[in-house]
């Protein structure tokens, strides 16, 4: 994995399949897209992000009232589904602007069917490959079960789709808060929908990984995310299960978690992802800022300048993310016959305009902006530095207008 560089190389696709990747490659009837002067790699692959929190943009406050944890749930309460829709679609316009290709919409505010449906809708009408994460809501009753008729009924629903680029998974709450979580567990298994779960994140939910392990629950069809206080035992029950992690490291550091395990869990062979997270901690969805800091994080772990080469950091954004979303044999890697998922990244711009090498620019000195074209299963999304199927200026004054109504409804 990007260890192979072709100078003036192409990338043939062909009804969105990678059909060829070299150099003087032949294809007559193929329309061409100049590279002139970009880096071509995979698309960035997010595996965790909470969707329906990207109107809440930077607006964790400086105390425990209006942090993270209280605020989306007085605010997460008088959603509406609506919100939910411009919530999404204000994230995926800004997933697909950022380089990202894929995402993982772990959704905690799913109080009814409705509330899933439209945040799948604004996912889909962006045309991002994806996995629907169905959740809780954040207030929800720890006495209340799991709402498994309408996870049963949209899993239906997705399975008689058209739409090969979205997927469902399920997202239960905290083994240690939650009673009822082996039922759900199964329920999940019995359909067959992947699991993702935040588990070891702060020293109050210390051991929930153990825990989960010494009930026979880790396995390859199980995301942790965060990890931030996993025991060496920990790691290597993770390694052992094949269960993945999805690192957040801006949120991580952010709350106060700690910081994010990479060396460790690499060192114990456990599979690594990395994830936005929600921009109401992080700010922005720059998958970019996220792998300079994770590899600064493990060269720190390290005590060395050379501890996570910023190859091995891009294989977290994709190709492990791609594994760990169990979709590797279709995106990941530009390889023939895979799915046509590329960022063409300029090398015009000031901040990357003295070429070096490709792994240090992308991964120290890339920025959003300087993703001039992305594909999704070869559709081109953005070209020339600029969405081509989605209308910024409706989605921002939308987003802004469900923000204005929520406070309200709120009193925040």
């Amino acid at each position: 994995m990007f260890r192979q560089r072709y100078p003036n190389g192409d990338v043939y696709v062909r009804n969105g399949k990678i059909i060829a990747v070299g150099t003087s490659l032949v294809a007559p009837t193929a329309q061409n897209i100049n590279g002139q002067n970009m880096i071509v790699l995979p698309g960035l692959i997010d595996t965790h992000w909470h969707l329906w929190t990207s109107l809440l943009r930077s607006l964790s406050g400086d105390n425990e009232k209006q942090g993270y944890f209280r605020m989306t749930e007085r605010l997460g309460k008088v959603y509406i589904p609506e919100d939910m829709y411009r919530s999404a679609r204000l994230a995926t316009a800004e997933a697909l602007f950022s380089g990202i290709t894929t995402i993982h919409d772990f959704n905690h505010n799913v109080r009814t069917l409705e509330y899933a449906e439209a945040s799948i809708r604004a996912i889909a009408d962006a045309g991002i490959r994806a996995r629907f994460s169905y959740g809780y809501y954040k207030d929800q009753a720890l006495e209340e079960a799991t709402h498994f008729d309408s996870i049963a009924s949209l899993h239906r629903e997705m399975k008689n789709s058209q739409n090969n680029l979205l997927s469902l998974g399920f997202a239960p709450r905290e083994v240690s808060v939650y009673k009822m979580y082996r039922r759900d567990w199964e329920m999940a298994r019995n359909i067959g929908l992947p699991i993702t779960v935040h588990a070891s994140s702060s020293l109050s939910e210390t051991g929930e990984i153990n825990q989960l392990s010494n009930e026979g629950l880790l396995g390859k069809d199980v995301l942790i995310v965060h990890a931030t206080v996993a025991t060496p035992k920990e790691m290597k029950q993770l390694a052992k299960s094949g269960a993945a992690v999805s690192l957040t490291p801006f949120t991580e550091m952010r709350t106060g978690f700690g910081f994010p395990p990479i060396q460790e869990l690499l060192a114990e062979g456990v599979l690594v992802s990395l994830g936005v997270d929600t921009t109401a901690l992080s700010g922005n969805a720059d998958i970019f800022a996220v792998m300079k800091v994770i590899q600064n994080v493990g060269n720190v772990h390290a005590q060395s300048e050379f501890g996570l080469s910023p190859r091995r950091v891009l294989e977290l954004a994709t190709i492990n993310g791609a594994q760990a979303m169990g979709i590797d044999d279709r995106v990941g890697s530009l390889k023939p016959g895979k799915r046509a998922d590329l960022i063409m990244v300029s090398t015009e711009n000031l901040n990357m305009s003295v070429f070096t090498d490709p792994a240090h620019l992308l991964v120290e000195a890339a920025q959003p902006s300087n993703v001039d074209t992305v594909v999704v299963d070869g559709r081109i999304l953005k070209r020339n530095g600029q969405l081509t199927a989605l209308d910024n200026k409706q989605i921002i004054q939308e987003a802004r207008n469900s923000l204005i109504a929520i406070r309200l409804r709120a009193n925040w």
